[in-house]
């Protein structure tokens, strides 16, 4: 697995690349649903609109 060391003074972290890319994309599908439900509930408030 690639990983990378990020040396900050006398602390050393350890960043596994695979994970971050990981959490990466399942943060970006989460954002894709958030948006596309979003857009589902403005198209229901216009239809709810024009009823009127």
């Amino acid at each position: 697995m690639p990983r990378k060391l990020i040396l900050d003074g006398n602390t050393v972290y350890e960043l596994d690349e695979e994970c971050m890319l990981q959490q990466k994309s399942s943060e970006y599908d989460k954002e894709t649903l958030a948006v596309h439900v979003n857009k589902e509930d403005e198209k229901k408030a216009v239809r709810r609109q024009n009823r009127k």
